[in-house]
C-alpha cells in the first residue's frame, strides 16, 4: 500500500502518514481506458447546437430567376441553390447530441488510473482539515504558497460540497475546487497538483474499490 504524509493547511507535515488502498491509488496505468474517459467527458460537454440552413430553410427563392430558355444563361430554378450567394449550405452541421457513454467499471478504472498516476508522480497531497471559515481568495493563495504551487495548476478535492473552498478558489485562473463526488479523469490529469482532503480518502476508496 502506498503511504503518504499528511499535511496541514499551511503546508507543514503533521507527522501522520496515511495508507492508501492499492486497488484505488496503486493500479497500473491503462492508457486506452483513460483516453476513452477523457474523450467521453469532453464530448458530453459539447452543446451540439451548431446548425446551418439548407436550401429548403433559407428564406426566399420562391420565384424562378429567369425563364428556362432563350436568355443564353444557365437554367436556374431558385436563387437559394447552394451555388448562389445567399443560398443554402450543403451537408452542413445540424443540431445533435455528441454524448458518449462508458461502462461504469471502465469509468471507475479510469479514475483509479488517474489517481494512481498522481501518487506515483508525487503530485497528490493529503491535507488534514481542508476547510475555511469564510470565503476568501486569500485563503487558497496562502495555502498554495505553503505547497509551492502558486504558479501551478492545482485541483482541490473536498469531502462533499464545501462552498467556502469553492468560492475561495474560483477567482484564481489555474485553480479548481470540486467535491469527491465529482471526481473526473480530465481534471485530475490536467492539474499539476492535486490537494485531497484527508477525510475524503475513505469515501473515495469506498466508491472506487
Amino acid at each position: 500500500m502506498p503511504k503518504l504524509s499528511v499535511y496541514d493547511m499551511p503546508g507543514k507535515k503533521t507527522g501522520e502518514e496515511i495508507e492508501l488502498m492499492d486497488y484505488v491509488f496503486g493500479v497500473e496505468m491503462n492508457e486506452a481506458v483513460v483516453h476513452q474517459a477523457v474523450v467521453m467527458q469532453q464530448a458530453n460537454e459539447r452543446q451540439g447546437t451548431h446548425a446551418t440552413k439548407t436550401r429548403g430553410l433559407v428564406r426566399g427563392g420562391g420565384r424562378k430567376p429567369w425563364k428556362q430558355k432563350g436568355t443564353g444563361r444557365a437554367r436556374s430554378g431558385s436563387t437559394r441553390y447552394p451555388i448562389w450567394v445567399g443560398g443554402g449550405t450543403v451537408f452542413g452541421p445540424s443540431p445533435r447530441s455528441h454524448a458518449k457513454s462508458m461502462p461504469r467499471k471502465a469509468r471507475r478504472l479510469a479514475i483509479r488510473c488517474a489517481l494512481s498516476s498522481k501518487v506515483a508522480a508525487g503530485e497528490l497531497i493529503i491535507i488534514d482539515g481542508l476547510q475555511f471559515d469564510e470565503a476568501k481568495t486569500k485563503n487558497v493563495v496562502e495555502m498554495l504558497k505553503g505547497f509551492e504551487a502558486s504558479e501551478k495548476k492545482a485541483l482541490i478535492i473536498t469531502n462533499g460540497e464545501n462552498e467556502n473552498v469553492e468560492k475561495s478558489s474560483r477567482n484564481i485562473p489555474k485553480v479548481k475546487a470540486l467535491s469527491n463526488a465529482c471526481l473526473n479523469v480530465f481534471d485530475i490529469l490536467h492539474n499539476e497538483r492535486v490537494l485531497l482532503a484527508k477525510d475524503a480518502v475513505a469515501k473515495i476508496e469506498e466508491v472506487l474499490a
